[in-house]
């Protein structure tokens, strides 16, 4: 378990992290428990039990089930409702399919299914907030917990929206955070603008004229056309996309032929990738060029190529006044020389700006990596574990964020 020098050696202010501080060994229980009952995206069965049943515990105002299928909304009221604010903190809770290789008590309990994000985490600091926010009130208006599925590849922020999020509780702003292992504990960062990129998946189908391998000549080859199409569309970003701009276009996946006969020239063949932006207008000049490019490069060969463009999660774009506003509140905690203001943006991307869409606010990155030790593993790698001793510092950052915005 996590200890009191721990803590101590991390120099975090205010009355928010010493109350919680207390209660650290009882969110650290509940963290590693759904650690080891992990769910995908729209299953949180369990895990949205124990957070219902825990935020009763907590002695919240209200909760509220099966939001954007099972996502959880809790509502706490401050000791005053005089100045009409109401202010929204978001935590995902879903899990990865992929098999964990860790080996302490609390690893994943079922093949194939693994916490290797540490939504666990978030759900856990986003709980402790509650519990403080619930026993203390200090505060003038409303504060909404949002318990959100889904994240990973399913869009549960889309669906808590269309499920009337946002209507049956009107926020002013919205607030969410991540851990990173690139960051030493203790140290917070974010920036005024964007945060994640924009992830999108594009699909190139290729099709040609199959024939005898021996026999080139008299085929239209789609493995072919599919190599020079690999090549041709990391010219895009290099020769359309300004230096000053940022793209990323990845081709991740082929499928053509069999790989027993290798002297076959299959008919078709079936590129997969992503494409990784930052704005709108770089998104909709890459959309076009492929679209272009590939079609023209099938043609060459006498082949066609038609491009799939699914636009899957838009990019997470802090606003501003929110973004120095999380600052200034992570600085309250931390000291100044712990937050980075400037922080760089990641290609990764995020469901969270699906809220950012229709709400201002910020999403902001909490250190969790000690250099070699607890936390240090990357995001999405099978021996990955949250690090439990940024709880109450998460936590805190989330009661802080709502003591500062409705102050008393």
């Amino acid at each position: 378990m996590p200890t009191a020098s721990f803590h101590s050696a991390l120099k975090i202010h205010g009355r928010a992290f010493a109350h919680i501080a207390a209660f650290h060994p009882e969110i650290t229980a509940l963290r590693r428990d759904l650690h080891a009952h992990p769910e995908l995206g729209f299953e949180e069965v369990y895990t949205a039990a124990r957070v219902q049943q825990a935020l009763k515990l907590c002695g919240v105002d209200e909760v509220h089930t099966s939001i954007g299928k099972t996502g959880v909304v809790a509502v706490i009221k401050g000791q005053r409702s005089a100045s009409g604010k109401t202010i929204g903190l978001r935590a995902d809770m879903d899990a990865l399919a992929m098999t964990e290789h860790n080996d302490f008590a609390w690893k994943s309990a079922k093949t194939g299914l693994m916490h290797g994000c540490g939504h666990d985490g978030h759900t856990a600091m986003l709980v402790g907030a509650a519990r403080y926010l619930a026993e203390t009130r200090n505060f003038d208006g409303t504060a909404v917990l949002i318990f959100q599925p889904g994240e990973e590849g399913y869009a549960g922020a889309k669906a808590m929206i269309e499920d009337g999020l946002f209507e049956r509780f009107p926020v002013q702003s919205v607030y969410g955070m991540h851990n990173w292992p690139a960051m030493r504990p203790g140290t917070i960062g974010i920036n005024s603008g964007p945060m994640m990129a924009a992830a999108d998946r594009v699909t190139i189908e290729i099709t040609g004229q199959g024939g005898h391998g021996a026999h080139p000549y008299q085929t239209v080859d789609p493995v072919l056309v599919a190599a020079h199409i690999i090549t041709a569309v990391q010219s895009i970003v290099s020769r359309n996309v300004k230096p000053v701009d940022s793209a990323v276009i990845s081709v991740c996946a082929m499928r053509s032929g069999e790989l027993g006969s290798m002297s076959v020239i299959p008919g078709s063949a079936t590129l997969v990738g992503t494409v990784r932006t930052f704005s709108a207008q770089v998104q909709a000049l890459v959309e076009r060029r492929l679209h272009e490019l590939c079609s023209a490069v099938a043609l060459g060969f006498g082949a066609t190529a038609t491009v799939h463009y699914e636009r899957s999660y838009p990019a997470t774009i802090n606003t501003v006044a929110e973004a120095r506003f999380a600052g200034d509140v992570a600085q309250s905690l931390v000291g100044a020389q712990r937050v980075v203001r400037d922080l760089e943006p990641s290609m990764g991307a995020e469901d969270f700006s699906f809220m950012l869409q229709v709400k201002p606010g910020a999403y902001m990155r909490i250190g969790q990596g000690v250099e070699g030790g607890a936390g240090s593993c990357f995001l999405h790698n099978s021996r990955y574990d949250f690090n439990d001793d940024i709880l109450p510092l998460g936590a805190a950052l989330h009661a802080s964020l709502v003591e500062q915005y409705m102050p008393i």
